[in-house]
């Protein structure tokens, strides 16, 4: 936060590559009333460096010809002439590319003065699209990644990470005020509304080089003029490829650093934000990413489609539970929708693990595998197109048995009837455990609006099928326990594994079609799955079930549950990690 009664004198340094608005940016600092700007300190002594570059004006610059005597003094000396006068804010605009000039140790923080570091970023595309169009090129016609300046931005914010501000020059031009307000706040000066104008033409603080370069910027006096003359339809020369693709890696990665919370409590374990996420395909094998730079082809099956499988997992007390059952199922879903060039067993499960090492974790997780049909090599539904293999997603987070993205287990949920209906085996067979789940996301917006839990879904005859999410059972007034046969849902493995934990209890069991109004008027109703477990229902529809809370086959049937990790026909033990 600002601190209004500081006494320190605040040097910004200013990085930045070509085309990034860091001359607009800089009119608006030196607009301040508090505020000194300098105008590429670094630049004589990097020309002096870098003989073999062209420039029309070397040697006035170097020999300090007439109007060249401000660059003759070094860029400590400039500082403390500033330092010296009444200004409390110090702007110091460089090129990322000037960068092996300063030297990063020699500006510690004192008693009476700052450094601040902000970087200044700009899409390359944007950048490269422009590069023809101008006379910067001095009749080179493919610029290097080096001139673009996003890989020398990353070294420089390796070695000022800790307190380096990165700003996006396009956000700047948005929503300048707003944008500024933060940067200031973020550099610990107030901010002033002289930021948002400047004068048009020449400015006292430009560079002697000005001439050559800053012809459009003296043609505004703001922000939102500034982002209006810049605005163009351009196209990227091909022969521009490789440079976009270097720089755009980088680019990429500053904008994962801009990445925040949508709301103060989005990670219901704090330990989620920094997960490390596996993606990679059958025959290109995968890595481990970062959670903000994780992401897959915009060509890919799952996004063109929603072509691909699925699977969730718990992990328990150093153990997988179920994890042959959720791997034959998913291989089996992917053989039933012919995917081909398929992931093996042995390739999930090694995945799998090397995922859970690499977050550390061995109790209270949840992970999701995804298996798409892979990535297409032209926009198709068609899978022939469809020639690199599938990708698999192993992405598992922290994840309590008791939580805000969970069910209460304790206390119970309700449900509602949806108006979709589930779709039949003639349709979209629900024994796939696939990731077309409009069918299942449309009842949990009903359930949602409804504050409820989960909506419970019918077949096509109006039988209970499923929730959009689980399995469903009740007891019946006479004690059986019931579930709907396995149809037009799917026959889950959590549900699978509560029949045979009942049958161990000798409980008697049906599995038969069951009306609505049997969920109603039941003893105890409840859901299974993965992430829940065995949750209790307590109403649905308005109608309180049983007595309102928890019934005794429920309770009796999560307690037994809970001793699954320990058994080895249910469980695999997760290998120890180092």
């Amino acid at each position: 936060m600002t601190d209004p009664t500081s006494t320190k004198v605040t040097i910004i340094h200013c990085w930045s590559a070509p085309r990034s608005r860091s001359t607009a940016l800089l009119y608006s600092f030196e607009a301040r009333d508090d505020c000194c700007a300098l105008d590429e300190p670094l630049y004589r002594q990097w020309m002096i460096d870098n003989p073999q570059i062209p420039r029309p004006y070397r040697k006035e610059m170097i020999e300090g010809a007439p109007g060249w005597e401000k660059e003759q003094p070094a860029l400590s000396e400039r500082l403390q002439k500033a330092i010296s006068s009444s200004h409390r804010v110090i702007f110091c605009k460089h090129m990322a590319k000037h960068a092996p000039q300063f030297d990063f140790n020699q500006y510690p923080e004192t008693e009476t003065v700052r450094h601040k570091h902000v970087l200044l970023i700009r899409d390359p595309v944007a950048v490269l699209s422009s590069w023809k169009q101008s006379s910067e090129v001095h009749g080179e016609d493919i610029p290097t990644a080096s001139e673009i300046g996003l890989l020398d931005l990353l070294q420089i914010h390796a070695k000022v990470s800790d307190t380096a501000v990165v700003l996006n020059s396009d956000d700047l031009v948005q929503n300048p005020p707003h944008v500024l307000n933060e940067l200031c706040d973020s550099l610990n000066i107030p901010y002033t509304e002289q930021m948002m104008r400047w004068k048009n033409g020449p400015h006292e603080c430009d560079g002697p080089w000005a001439p050559w370069w800053y012809h459009q910027v003296h043609q505004s006096v703001s922000w939102n003029e500034s982002n209006e003359i810049e605005t163009r339809y351009r196209t990227v020369p091909v022969e521009f490829q490789p440079c976009l693709q270097v720089s755009y890696a980088a680019y990429q990665y500053f904008m994962t650093l801009q990445k925040q919370p949508v709301i103060p409590f989005e990670y219901e374990d704090p330990r989620n934000a920094q997960l490390l996420v596996y993606i990679g395909t059958s025959g290109r094998g995968g890595r481990l990413i970062p959670r903000n730079q994780a992401g897959v082809s915009p060509w890919d099956s799952s996004v063109q489609g929603g072509d691909a499988v699925w699977e969730g997992i718990r992990v328990y007390r150093g153990k997988l539970l179920h994890l042959d059952q959720h791997l034959r199922r998913l291989l089996n879903s992917a053989k039933a929708l012919g995917f081909q060039q398929i992931h093996t067993k042995d390739q999930i499960t090694q995945a799998i693990f090397q995922t859970l090492a690499a977050n550390g974790m061995r109790d209270g997780a949840h992970m999701r595998l995804t298996l798409t049909r892979g990535e297409k090599y032209s926009s198709s539904m068609n899978p022939v197109f469809n020639v690199y293999g599938t990708t698999l997603i192993v992405l598992a987070e922290w994840k309590p048995t008791q939580g805000r993205t969970t069910y209460d287990n304790v206390k119970g949920v309700s449900l509602i009837s949806a108006s979709q209906r589930r779709n039949s085996p003639n349709t979209v067979d629900s024994k796939i455990h696939h990731n077309n789940l409009i069918n299942n996301i449309l009842p949990k917006i009903q359930a949602n609006l409804a504050n409820c839990a989960d909506a419970i879904m019918l077949d096509v005859d109006g039988y209970v099928a499923e929730t959009n999410a689980t399995n469903l059972f009740l007891v019946d007034q006479e004690g059986v326990l019931v579930t709907p046969s396995p149809d037009h849902c799917l026959p889950g493995i959590t549900r699978n594994t509560v029949l045979e934990l009942a049958r161990e209890l000798n409980f008697h069991i049906q599995e038969r079609r069951v009306s609505l109004a049997e969920f109603h008027f039941a003893e105890e109703v409840f859901t299974t799955g993965t992430m829940g477990e065995v949750t209790p229902v307590t109403c649905i529809d308005g109608r309180v079930i049983g007595s309102g809370v928890r019934g005794p086959i429920t309770t009796r049937l999560q307690d037994v549950y809970q001793t699954l990790p320990e058994r080895d026909d249910y469980a695999t033990a997760i290998p120890a990690f180092y």
